[in-house]
């Protein structure tokens, strides 16, 4: 990803992410991520019946990267790991919603002007077509 997609203020959304999903012929779903305590929303995903599976197994959120056409176990990298709390559906079983507690601070991939890993990937606010980094994500 690009630092200016990432950390700019020009609106850029990719409004053929679900085509592109679509186009891989794999069956996800999406996953929102919420913090178990806080309610606040950390990060959008998706999973397929192997990412769910492993979650289920090893209680700790992974997914189905739809970049890279993979599982992703999140943290197995960043050792960001989102401990699996609650798994819950939808009312018509088209997207789940996993209540996770973080074990570190972290769960974005972008870091903020400290260097610090971001708690969500929602740190930026819009407001007639800008992108504003929130005071607490800067």
């Amino acid at each position: 990803m690009s630092t200016h997609l990432e950390e700019g203020s020009e609106l850029t959304l990719d409004f053929t992410k679900l085509q592109k999903i679509a186009a891989t012929g794999i069956p996800v779903l999406p996953v929102i991520v919420q913090h178990a305590e806080t309610k606040e929303v950390l990060v959008l995903a998706y999973a397929n019946e192997v990412a769910l599976q492993e979650t289920l197994k090893r209680q700790v959120a992974c997914f189905w990267s739809t970049s890279r056409n993979k599982l992703w176990i999140k943290g197995d990298t960043s050792g960001d790991y989102l401990d699996l709390v609650e798994v819950r559906v939808n009312c018509e079983q088209n997207s789940l919603l996993y209540l996770v507690r973080p074990r570190q601070a972290g769960v974005c991939h972008t870091k903020d002007s400290h260097g610090h890993t971001r708690h969500t990937c929602y740190y930026r606010a819009l407001n007639q077509n800008q992108l504003t980094i929130l005071p607490e994500h800067i």
